[in-house]
């Protein structure tokens, strides 16, 4: 469903399916720096695709496979003319984030400084209330599991009209506070259903733990650990990206086609739930890191690819931060997503070190029939995988 899709920070429209799957991987070992290789043919030919037949400004993918990594791009990193588009650009990363966000809490649960299965009450004592809503019954795992039964607080906060709220700065609990003004969905444990809210209290729950912002935490317990160089969490207030990038674009409104510059735009709405930047190998190297077990111990990594069926497309399931995505050619990729206006991001890596990372520069329904473009982003990084 389009509305739903561009109301959340990572959903994704598949035969009117929400869905996700996006971070990427390099080889195993410290993954290697992002170069420019032949292009694979099948791959190029699709990034071609989603541009032609689209109508995706831009397209850019890094992939990799046997160690070597190869970066792609095709379209035009600006409207209005042929602007060579950045190879591994910086973009929004949108819902990617909540995988750092994940990571940072089963940190702290290896740390012994949390417990997966305890209450959320237990660290935001009286915070979580609401029609339905009891924080003595949701425990963390829920949370991270979108087990919780929350509302989802980007369906509340005006995000069907852009132009209204590109530039305005948003705070955690005034968020908090649009979702847990309407019941809960279902009972905690029960069901599956993506709700940003559950990342904005993981985010919350961070902070109250280690007494420190959450940005700095995921920073320095994530993106450095990682050896990330071009992933970075917006200071309040910063509305630009700052690396070589390509403009992202949105319509106005959701009933209003005009398209405007979503480039620059306050992200603050995303939160812990979605407002890092990144590219589409730095986000390639951060997957690799988490399953080679070089950010979790093994205990907390297993624990992170428990999965739940989650009702989006046959065999799609949900972990801890990460969705479980069946390949055509068999076997299954590891990663989450990212959909925030003017930027979607897609991939994932497998347990064999196969890694694909890709980024469109507009969300799919902007230029076109929004089912046909997103299940067309989901083919093309089943290309980069099985090809």
């Amino acid at each position: 469903m389009q509305t739903t899709m561009r109301k959340g920070v990572v959903v994704l429209t598949v035969a009117g399916a929400l869905g996700a799957a996006l971070t990427t991987a390099a080889a195993a070992g410290p993954p290697p720096k992002a170069a420019v290789q032949p292009p694979d043919s099948a791959v190029q030919q699709s990034l071609d695709s989603l541009v032609s037949q689209e109508k995706f400004p831009a397209a850019l993918a890094s992939v990799t496979k046997d160690g070597r990594t190869t970066s792609l791009v095709s379209g035009s990193a600006r409207l209005g003319g042929q602007v060579p588009v950045p190879r591994d650009g910086e973009v929004r990363a949108g819902s990617n984030t909540k995988t750092f966000t994940a990571t940072v809490v089963l940190q702290l649960v290896a740390e012994g400084k949390v417990e997966l299965d305890a209450p959320i009450e237990r660290y935001l004592p009286g915070v979580v209330r609401g029609d339905g809503i009891d924080g003595t019954k949701i425990t963390v795992r829920q949370l991270l599991q979108h087990t919780s039964g929350l509302p989802n607080y980007t369906e509340y906060i005006g995000l069907e009209d852009f132009g209204k709220i590109q530039h305005k700065f948003f705070q955690p609990h005034d968020l908090l506070a649009a979702a847990l003004a309407h019941p809960a969905k279902f009972a905690p444990g029960t069901q599956w259903e993506y709700s940003n809210t559950n990342y904005l209290l993981a985010g919350l729950l961070i902070e109250r733990v280690t007494e420190r912002p959450v940005q700095e935490q995921i920073t320095e317990r994530v993106i450095k650990k990682a050896g990330l160089r071009h992933t970075y969490w917006p200071q309040p207030g910063d509305q630009t990206i700052h690396g070589p990038h390509p403009q992202g674009y949105a319509t106005r409104t959701f009933t209003d086609p005009t398209i405007v510059d979503a480039t620059e735009m306050d992200p603050s709405w995303g939160g812990a739930a979605g407002q890092l930047i990144s590219t589409p190998s730095d986000l390639a190297q951060v997957s690799r890191a988490l399953l080679d077990g070089r950010l979790l111990p093994p205990a907390q990594l297993a624990e992170m690819r428990k999965t739940v069926d989650a009702p989006l497309l046959p065999g799609w399931r949900y972990g801890l931060g990460l969705f479980r995505v069946p390949l055509s050619c068999g076997g299954a990729y590891w990663g989450h997503g990212g959909d925030i206006e003017g930027y979607e991001t897609r991939g994932g890596t497998t347990d064999d070190g196969r890694s694909v990372g890709l980024a469109v520069t507009a969300l799919p329904g902007t230029f076109g029939d929004a089912d046909q473009a997103a299940k067309a982003v989901v083919a093309t990084v089943d290309t980069a995988f099985c090809r």
